[in-house]
C-alpha cells in the first residue's frame, strides 16, 4: 500500500523510460546467458560428478564395508594392522572398488589410494543423512541411508585429504571427519 495513490491510476500504460528499458533488456539477456551457460557448463565444466546410485539396506552395506576393511587393511612390517585413532587404514587394489560408510559421527575406514589410479568409491550412510565433502577438492555429495552412491575417482596429487560432513547430523556433527590418503 502506497502512502498516496498514483496520480495516473493506469500507470502500466505510461511509456517506459529509456534507462529503465535498458536495464530490463540487460537483465533479460543476462538471464538468458546464465540459463544457457549452466547447460553448457554441465558438459564443458568438468565439475559435475557422474555417479551411480543404487538402493541398499544400511545393515547390508555396513557388512560389505566391514568385509572390505578386513580384506584390504594395511599391515605394518610386524604384521600388525595399521590404524589411526582406532580407524583402520585400508588399501584397496588399484582400479578396484573402495567402500566408505558414514555414521554418527565418523567416516569409516581411512582409504589409502595410489596416485594416478582410478577407483570406484562406494558411499552410503548407516543412520542419518550426511554430507561427503572431500577437501580441498570440489567433491560434494549428500549421502542418504538406503542409497549407495558410487563415484569414480582418479587422484592426481599425493597427500592426505580430509572428509567433512556438511549436512547437520546432530550433536557430534562438528567432529564428523575422515581421511583419504593418496600415495605415489
Amino acid at each position: 500500500m502506497a502512502i498516496s495513490p498514483p496520480t495516473n491510476r493506469l500507470w502500466w500504460k505510461d511509456p517506459i523510460h529509456g534507462i529503465e528499458l535498458f536495464w530490463i533488456v540487460i537483465a533479460f539477456l543476462w538471464g538468458l546467458f546464465m540459463f544457457f551457460f549452466m547447460i553448457a557448463w554441465h558438459f564443458i565444466g568438468q565439475q559435475n560428478l557422474s555417479n551411480e546410485t543404487y538402493k541398499v539396506q544400511p545393515s547390508a552395506y555396513v557388512e560389505r564395508v566391514d568385509a572390505f576393511a578386513e580384506e584390504f587393511q594395511v599391515v605394518d612390517a610386524a604384521g600388525k594392522p595399521v590404524e589411526e585413532d582406532g580407524v583402520p587404514v585400508v588399501r584397496p587394489p588399484a582400479g578396484g572398488d573402495a567402500y566408505i560408510v558414514a555414521r554418527l559421527w565418523e567416516f569409516w575406514p581411512i582409504l589409502e589410494l595410489k596416485k594416478g589410479e582410478s577407483y570406484r568409491i562406494h558411499l552410503s550412510s548407516a543412520d542419518w543423512q550426511h554430507g561427503f565433502s572431500l577437501q580441498p577438492t570440489n567433491i560434494n555429495i549428500s549421502i542418504h541411508p538406503g542409497y549407495e552412491h558410487i563415484i569414480t575417482l582418479t587422484p592426481t596429487e599425493s597427500g592426505t585429504f580430509g572428509i567433512v560432513c556438511n549436512e547437520f547430523c546432530g550433536v557430534g556433527h562438528h567432529t564428523m571427519t575422515g581421511r583419504v590418503r593418496v600415495v605415489d
